[in-house]
């Protein structure tokens, strides 16, 4: 029996703001690198950090989801698959890179973590870029105010 499991599973930072572009079948699709921290102490004690970077390719709504709310320095978690993207240089050399396709990304920025959202963008992102709930506001109850028994309900269009 042969096993065979590609699953990864990174949070870091963006190193640079998406580029999202119309790819296969008129799929969103969005390109963006991450750095990943990794910190310990060596055996003297002092404190010593090695970072990594990887790209991450998103397709569809993700990639949408992506490219709307995520910005350079932002933070998020992905999970999918590595793959090898090869290609010829201009040089004529094979050259090969790693790539992650990311099956999920999560926003894990805390509100306020975030840079100042620019232009139309919304101040805060959504907790995941594959499901996102409506926003429904908290009755506010204090001294001889009412409690609402009804839940209002927000129409999400997706």
């Amino acid at each position: 029996m042969s096993l065979s499991i590609n699953c990864t599973h990174v949070a870091g930072r963006l190193t640079r703001d998406p580029q999202v572009r119309t790819g296969d079948a008129d799929r969103a699709v969005a390109n963006f690198s991450i750095a990943i921290n990794e910190r310990w102490k060596d055996k003297d004690g002092q404190p010593k950090e090695r970072t990594t970077f990887l790209d991450v390719s998103a397709w569809g709504r993700t990639a949408e989801l992506v490219g709307q709310y995520l910005t350079k320095g932002s933070g998020c978690y992905v999970q999918g698959k590595l793959r090898t993207e090869s290609w010829e240089g201009k040089d004529g050399e094979k050259k090969s890179k790693l790539v992650l396709i990311a099956d999920t990304v999560q926003f894990t920025d805390a509100k306020g973590e975030r840079a100042a959202p620019q232009d139309d963008a919304p101040a805060a992102a959504p907790a995941s870029a594959q499901a996102r709930a409506p926003q429904v506001p908290k009755p506010v109850a204090g001294k001889g105010a009412a409690v609402e028994d009804e839940i209002p309900f927000a129409r999400f269009d997706p």
